[in-house]
C-alpha cells in the first residue's frame, strides 16, 4: 500500500506540475504575443524565424540602397535636362551668330554668352550626389572634368561606371561615364570642343558660316546625347521603382510567415489555457479528496 501510494502521489505530483508548467507557458504566450521566444520551444520553428529576420534585414538595406539610387538618378536626370537646356542656348545662340546682319562686336557678345554657357556645362558636368559623389566621373573618380594647361577641357574621371546593389546578386548604375557622354571619348561629340570652337570663330571674326554649320552639327549630335543619356536614366529609375514594389511585396510575405510561426494566436490560445486549467483544477481537488482519506476511511 505504501508504495502504491507513493506512486499516486508522485505520479499526480508530476501531472500537476506539468500542468502549472503549461498554463505558465501559456499565459507568457498571450502577454507577449509571442508563442516563440527561445529555441527550445521550437527548434526548427525558430531556426525559420532566424532565416526571415536575416532576410528581412538584408532587404532593409536594399531598400536603403534603392531609395539611395532613385535620389542620385533623379538628380543626374535633373542636370541633364539643364545641360540640355544650356545645349539648346547654345544651339539658338549659334543660329543667331550665323546671320549675316551682325557686327563683329555683336558676334564677341555671343562669344562671350557661349564661354558662359561653356562655365555652366563644366560646373554641371562636375555635379555631385547626395554621397558627395561626381554624377558623371564614373565609379571611381574624384573629378568629370577639368580644364587643361592649353585651355582646352577633357574628361578625367574613371572608365567604369558606379553600381549600387538593390537585391540579392541584382545592382544598379548610378553614375555615368561623362566622357562618353559628352567629352567624345566614344566617337560621340565632344560638347566643351565645339563650343570652344565656335567661340575662337566668333572672337576671329570674319566669315563663321563654316565654323557655324560645324557647331551647329556638334551640338545637334550633343543633345541627342544628352537626351539619351536622359533615357538611361529614366529606364533605371523605372527599374527601381519596380524593385521597390517587389522589396515591399516580399515584406508583406515575410511578415505574414513570421506573424503564422511567431505570433500568438490568442483565441487558441485562451482556449487551451482554460482547458489546461480546468484539468489542474480537477487534480488538485481529486489529490486533495483522496490524500484527505484517513486509514479509518480505507479500513470502512
Amino acid at each position: 500500500m505504501r508504495v502504491t501510494t507513493g506512486s499516486f502521489f508522485d505520479r499526480t505530483s508530476g501531472q500537476m506540475a506539468r500542468l502549472n508548467q503549461a498554463a505558465e507557458k501559456i499565459n507568457d504566450q498571450i502577454a507577449t504575443g509571442k508563442k516563440i521566444t527561445v529555441a527550445s520551444d521550437d527548434p526548427a520553428s525558430f531556426q525559420r524565424l532566424a532565416w526571415i529576420k536575416r532576410a528581412g534585414a538584408d532587404n532593409a538595406a536594399f531598400a536603403a540602397n534603392i531609395t539611395l539610387a532613385q535620389g542620385v538618378l533623379a538628380q543626374a536626370d535633373s542636370t541633364l535636362a539643364t545641360m540640355e537646356e544650356q545645349l539648346q542656348r547654345a544651339k539658338e545662340l549659334t543660329i543667331q551668330a550665323n546671320s549675316g546682319i551682325l557686327s563683329d562686336f555683336d558676334r564677341t557678345s555671343i562669344a562671350v554668352s557661349i564661354d558662359s554657357i561653356v562655365e555652366d556645362l563644366l560646373a554641371l558636368s562636375n555635379a555631385k550626389d547626395a554621397r558627395g559623389q561626381p554624377l558623371f566621373a564614373g565609379a571611381s573618380g574624384d573629378t568629370a572634368f577639368a580644364r587643361q594647361a592649353d585651355g582646352s577641357i577633357a574628361y578625367v574621371g574613371a572608365d567604369d561606371a558606379g553600381d549600387v546593389p538593390i537585391g540579392e546578386g541584382v545592382s544598379v548604375q548610378v553614375t555615368e561615364n561623362g566622357g562618353r557622354v559628352f567629352g567624345g571619348t566614344d566617337g560621340g561629340a565632344d560638347m566643351f570642343a565645339v563650343l570652344q570652337a565656335l567661340s575662337a570663330a566668333l572672337q576671329a571674326g570674319g566669315d563663321i558660316s563654316g565654323a557655324a554649320g560645324d557647331a551647329l552639327e556638334g551640338l545637334d549630335s550633343a543633345i541627342d546625347q544628352t537626351v539619351i543619356a536622359r533615357s538611361s536614366v529614366g529606364a533605371r529609375a523605372y527599374r527601381l521603382d519596380f524593385e521597390a514594389d517587389h522589396l515591399t511585396d516580399l515584406g508583406i510575405d515575410y511578415e505574414a510567415l513570421r506573424s503564422s510561426i511567431e505570433d500568438t494566436d490568442l483565441s487558441v490560445a485562451i482556449t487551451e489555457l482554460q482547458k489546461t486549467l480546468t484539468v489542474l483544477q480537477a487534480t488538485q481537488a481529486s489529490f486533495t479528496k483522496l490524500t484527505g482519506l484517513s486509514l479509518f476511511d480505507y479500513l470502512r
